[in-house]
């Protein structure tokens, strides 16, 4: 006779697969909805170029520090996830030690491995995701980006988001040996494969806890589906990426449209309708985020102008108005973990069993 067990073999916590449904997170109701910040910030390069361990720039700190000072204005506490090439740095490091020092910002890592030592692997596209690296490299290029966290900030990171979303098999594993608490890479509806990276669909928008012993919260970007086809809008859409027209076809007929919280590429209009539907379906968390080289022109395809700049805080000013009448306020890191409940006794020994 089959084992039963056989057919359903062990979660080992890691970020390419769904979670079970004990590794959902209820958070404290008293937290209510909220929303989080999350900058990708990283060094600056030809988004359009090959990738290069060369040809970079950290020169966007007026820029960090115009985008910094409007949204502590706005009360909102952005996590800054910071690459090698940023940290190291001495005056882009300096500028977030005083955020961090001030109690403005929350710090955290974001690996892109190309420009992260050790400097082992070929420079390619299939080695842009960290996650797919061979283990042992993977654990070296995060202990060396998390050994210059804290020569710079004086304590090692607890935050983590993977450059080009890049988790892979062992990426949970890692971070909960190197003592993070929280990972935000997990893109929700997309679907990296096809470019030699991670594949996301059907995992959730919720938080969840993640790792072989379940030490790590799993807080994913906020992706939504709108149009009048949305309650079935994870199976449509990926039965019609890529086709091109058809997907075209259903966003222009107000059918189905993914919709990530992001200012990148995204309209104001469109964001208010992912808001209202994340709200709809019961989001506890609005995960937005942005690359940091956006916040000068030039250095991205969002913001090529100065016009593109100012159209980038108009985005920011309707969307605040919007979740300020719908009642979200911001929300820090150290708020949104302490809403999250302590993991109970035979959930660390059903994730040790399964470890």
């Amino acid at each position: 006779m089959t084992d039963p067990s056989s057919l359903h073999p062990p979660h080992d916590g890691g970020l390419l697969h769904a979670p079970l449904t004990e590794d959902f997170i209820a958070l404290d109701p008293a937290f209510g909805t909220r929303f989080m910040l999350f900058v990708d910030t990283e060094e600056e390069f030809d988004w359009d170029a090959p990738f290069s361990r060369t040809g970079h720039g950290v020169t966007a700190l007026a820029g960090m520090a115009r985008g910094q000072a409007f949204f502590a204005q706005a009360g909102v506490k952005p996590c800054y996830v910071t690459d090698y090439p940023v940290i190291d740095d001495p005056a882009a490091a300096a500028m977030m030690a005083q955020w961090l020092g001030d109690g403005a910002a929350d710090i955290g890592a974001h690996l892109h491995p190309w420009v992260n030592p050790p400097h082992v692997e070929e420079v390619n596209a299939a080695n842009s995701y960290v996650g797919f690296l061979p283990e042992a490299l993977e654990k070296a290029k995060l202990e060396a980006l998390c050994a210059r966290f804290e020569g710079a900030f004086g304590m090692r990171p607890t935050v983590y988001r993977a450059g080009r979303y890049g988790v892979g098999p062992n990426s949970a594993r890692l971070l909960e040996q190197a003592g993070f608490r929280l990972d935000s890479s997990v893109r929700s509806h997309f679907d990296y494969s096809g470019q030699h990276g991670p594949n996301f669909h059907g995992l959730p928008v919720e938080p969840y806890w993640a790792g072989p012993t379940r030490a790590l919260v799993e807080l994913p970007l906020s992706t939504a589906f709108v149009g009048r086809l949305r309650g079935v809008g994870g199976q449509l859409f990926r039965a019609t990426e890529g086709l091109g027209r058809i997907a075209g076809g259903l966003s222009r007929a107000g059918l189905l449209s993914r919709i990530p919280l992001t200012p990148e590429g995204i309209g104001i209009g469109d964001t208010i309708a992912a808001i209202d539907a994340l709200i709809e379906d019961g989001a506890r968390v609005l995960n937005f985020s942005f690359h940091s080289p956006t916040l000068e022109a030039g250095h991205t395809p969002y913001v090529r102008s100065a016009d593109d700049l100012e159209m980038f805080y108009r985005w920011w000013g309707a969307v605040f108005h919007h979740l300020a009448k719908r009642g979200i306020a911001a929300a820090s890191i150290d708020e949104f973990l302490a809403a999250v409940p302590p993991r109970t006794h035979e959930m660390r020994q059903s994730a040790c069993q399964a470890a």
